[in-house]
């Protein structure tokens, strides 16, 4: 492991902001507080910006990335790169270097692909909890293959919830009206100081200023890991489930929240779920001390649990409230949850 990685890793992904470029004093007269600001992000954060082609002369599709350390780390979307072998990764100077993918997370739709070298411009890693509606977002990528392209606009929500190409939901999503168009996928939403404060991965068609990006928040936490193994370790139960409604009065009697639960429909043999106690057609409301609304509440609340640590299930069964001792395993890749 590289030693700004160390360094990364250790500082909770601090590092220094690069100096503001600026305009000339009488350029910076002359362009309002939004332009001023939009072409001081746009040259900090270009240099780190890259164009990527995936699979042979670039046929497999292609997408954007930004270079988060001296030593070739770049964050893309996995959608952009897969586990493709060929990737082609061409810097803002129109250099043209072989990209190896490192690590990636269909789950959230995040990967990381490294170039080999050193001092390479780089971005710095910002905090998506400090975000705000209504403030300054600017995207940077090669939509259509116009490469370095800088599109802005404001954050329009925050706390989405979407779907990744996997079928699992991201949550925090970024919402931002920043145009973004194929090819923008993998690059970063910036805020007014330069920071990334999101990787962009979607958008709603054909609406217009509907976007999304995954904060960047999510990819610091799974950084260490992609880096690691190469992937996320998340934890599953073994067991096969559906949203189910709960009795009124069985939400009374036990001051429960929600309105729903998840019925177990299957359990997979000598796995964590049927090894804890768990029966078919238990419903499950709480995981680890947090309400269970539906599958998707499963999922996010599995992600966030360490595996291998012990976590108590509520489930209603015949009418009673039952708490049961489940510990997570790793989650197989051909194991569904």
């Amino acid at each position: 492991m590289s030693r700004f990685w160390q360094h990364f890793v250790t500082n909770g992904g601090t590092d220094p902001v690069p100096a503001d470029s600026g305009a000339p004093p009488d350029d910076a007269e002359a362009l309002d507080a939004f332009s001023n600001a939009v072409v001081s992000v746009a040259e900090k954060l270009r240099p780190a910006v890259v164009n990527l082609r995936v699979g042979r002369r670039g046929r497999g599709g292609s997408g954007s990335g930004v270079l988060f350390a001296p030593d070739g780390f770049l964050l893309t979307n996995h959608h952009v790169v897969g586990r493709d072998d060929d990737v082609r990764v061409r810097l803002h100077d129109g250099t043209e270097l072989p990209g190896r993918v490192v690590g990636n997370d269909p789950w959230t739709d995040l990967a990381v692909v490294r170039v080999e070298g050193d001092r390479f411009p780089h971005a710095t890693l910002g905090d998506s909890a400090k975000l705000k509606v209504g403030q300054l977002a600017v995207a940077i990528g090669s939509p259509l293959g116009f490469e370095s392209t800088v599109t802005a606009g404001v954050i329009s929500a925050l706390g989405r919830t979407l779907r990744s190409v996997s079928g699992h939901l991201v949550d925090n999503v970024i919402q931002t009206d920043a145009a973004l168009n194929p090819g923008n996928s993998g690059g970063p939403l910036v805020d007014s100081r330069g920071r990334v404060v999101g990787i962009n991965t979607a958008v709603i068609q054909p609406a217009q200023g509907i976007c999304f990006a995954v904060p960047v928040n999510t990819a610091k936490t799974i950084l260490p890991q992609l880096l690691k193994h190469g992937h996320v370790v998340r934890g599953y139960l073994g067991l096969h489930a559906r949203q189910v409604p709960v009795a009124p009065d069985l939400r009374q009697r036990y001051a429960l929240e929600q309105k729903s639960g998840v019925e177990i429909v299957m359990l997979e043999e000598d796995a964590p779920a049927q090894a804890g106690g768990l029966w078919i057609e238990d419903v499950v409301v709480g995981f680890a001390g947090r309400p269970v609304a539906d599958v998707d509440d499963l999922h996010r609340l599995l992600t966030a649990h360490p595996v291998g640590i012990p976590a108590a299930v509520v489930v209603l069964r015949e009418g009673r409230r039952l708490e049961r001792t489940v510990v997570p395993a790793a989650y197989p890749d051909t194991v569904r949850t």
